[in-house]
């Protein structure tokens, strides 16, 4: 679990740094924040997506996920979830007045897609689990803290809180790889990767508010191409 502590408290950090800078920003400039972090995203998003091996289990997942999400309206309870959360800063006048700049949900969402989806989650969670070797998770909490400034200087405290979804779902791929390790093939990690790309391309589309997608819903999109290439590794 250190990998995934250290993790968790980088976003924490980097988040911190951010919110202090912001308030030095003005508006023109937190929007400008907000651009850069939005083309960013883009880059990483279509860096992952560019790395698929089916497009057509990629296009079938993202697809079918989206009807089973927006079917469950998993992003809905993620943003409920972000409001909870958001209540719970209100009883501190710094993170108060950290969160008022935009929508803690908003930020809690994509900041938990954003850091959550990927293959050195996938495979730090598991070799930090299973052999503890921490270079893969020490390595991505930097690139994550860093991008936790930007995130949590233009979006708000909201960014800080998504360490919590690091701490569940990478903590639960820690605990488990041993059991789950032997059954994940390199082929599995970059058409889930791919697919988690996808996703964060929506998010920068968000950031730049050149389209709203609710990206939560396409989550179930992940299991849905999991379950592609279980079956055809059947056959």
């Amino acid at each position: 679990m250190l990998g995934v502590l250290v993790n968790s408290g980088a976003i924490i950090f980097g988040s911190i740094i951010g919110l202090l800078f912001s308030k030095k920003f003005t508006d023109e400039l937190n929007d400008m924040i907000m651009t850069g972090c939005g083309v960013v995203t883009l880059v990483i998003g279509f860096q992952m997506a560019f790395g698929y091996a089916n497009i057509v289990f990629m296009a079938l997942s993202l697809i079918i996920g989206a009807i089973i999400g927006y079917a469950l309206d998993i992003d809905g309870k993620v943003l409920k979830i972000g409001e909870k959360l958001e209540k719970l800063t209100k009883k501190n006048d710094l993170l108060e007045t950290a969160g008022s700049k935009s929508n803690f949900a908003y930020a809690f969402l994509n900041s938990s897609v954003l850091f959550c989806t990927g293959a050195m989650a996938i495979v730090g969670s598991f070799e930090a689990g299973a052999k503890h070797e921490y270079t893969t998770l020490f390595t991505k909490s930097i690139l994550d803290g860093f991008i936790a400034i930007g995130y949590a200087s233009a979006m708000g405290v909201g960014t800080a809180f998504s360490a919590l979804a690091i701490l569940v779902y990478q903590g639960s791929l820690a605990f488990l790889s041993t059991w789950i390790q032997p059954y994940v093939s390199e082929l599995l990690i970059k058409e889930v990767s791919a697919v988690g790309g996808c996703m964060i391309v929506m998010i920068g589309l968000n950031l730049l508010n050149l389209k709203k997608i609710k990206t939560a819903n396409f989550l179930p999109g992940l299991i849905v191409e999991i379950i592609f290439v279980v079956v055809k590794g059947l056959f």
